[in-house]
């Protein structure tokens, strides 16, 4: 049998947890690794436990599932379970893994996570900084709001990250949205094989990088696989040079 899927319960219902730890237990490959009842209670345990998947209460008395992974550094899978159906929308506009509405069906329950194991077990693309632990590569999610909308992102599918007054601003697939950290905190955290900053304002993710030109300014102008374009200073453009062996 292949490793545990080693999963959390957030759900303000006793009973329901109840309920999804029998339906864990049936699975035996799966590992449930604690519950929480609330908001500030799921955050935490996601931060000690490290589980690989939530099974997430959509509607709780202290706020929305959609408020626990609102700020985490990176998410981890995530299955919303609730009552209200018209959630569902929502939830997989996010992205989710799956969405299951109560009472949950073991079946479906079961297909779920093996997606979750699916996804687990997937080879992750070698980087150079694989040795590094605390640098988040193109693989780690990041949880994005802006108002109503949410989404999942991977890291390697943002194309720049740029200076949103005290904030960060990411640019993926064909939307934006903003993330409560500052640049250089993003920066201090993000793989340098994936991410590299153009200039003061501005992180680009070098794979999403479609041409190089050099500038006016003795800097280069950088076009990105959507058309748009970043401009790296004069001051970055020896590290670049160095970084792409240009």
């Amino acid at each position: 049998m292949s490793a545990s899927l080693r999963v959390l319960i957030v759900d303000d219902a006793r009973l329901a947890r109840r309920e999804l730890r029998t339906l864990l237990a049936a699975i035996p490959w799966v590992a449930c690794v604690g519950e929480a009842d609330d908001v500030p209670a799921a955050r935490e345990a996601i931060l000690r436990e490290q589980p690989d998947l939530v099974l997430l209460d959509v509607q709780m008395p202290s706020g929305e599932g959609f408020d626990v992974l609102d700020g985490l550094e990176t998410v981890p899978m995530v299955v919303f379970v609730t009552a209200y159906d018209q959630y569902a929308v929502r939830a997989f506009e996010t992205n989710a893994l799956d969405y299951l509405v109560k009472p949950v069906e073991a079946g479906r329950l079961q297909a779920a996570l093996e997606r979750g194991r699916e996804r687990l077990s997937a080879p992750a693309a070698p980087t150079e900084t694989d040795s590094v632990r605390d640098a988040l590569g193109a693989e780690d999610q990041v949880f994005l709001r802006d108002g109503e909308r949410c989404w999942f992102v991977a890291l390697g599918e943002i194309r720049k990250v740029v200076v949103d007054g005290n904030y960060a601003r990411l640019w993926f697939r064909d939307q934006n949205a903003v993330l409560a950290r500052s640049l250089s905190t993003l920066e201090a955290r993000l793989s340098p094989a994936l991410f590299f900053r153009a200039n003061r304002n501005t992180l680009v993710n070098l794979r999403r990088v479609r041409a190089i030109e050099p500038s006016l300014s003795d800097g280069y102008d950088l076009t990105l696989d959507d058309g748009s374009q970043v401009e790296v200073s004069r001051r970055q453009a020896r590290e670049l040079r160095e970084r792409l062996a240009l």
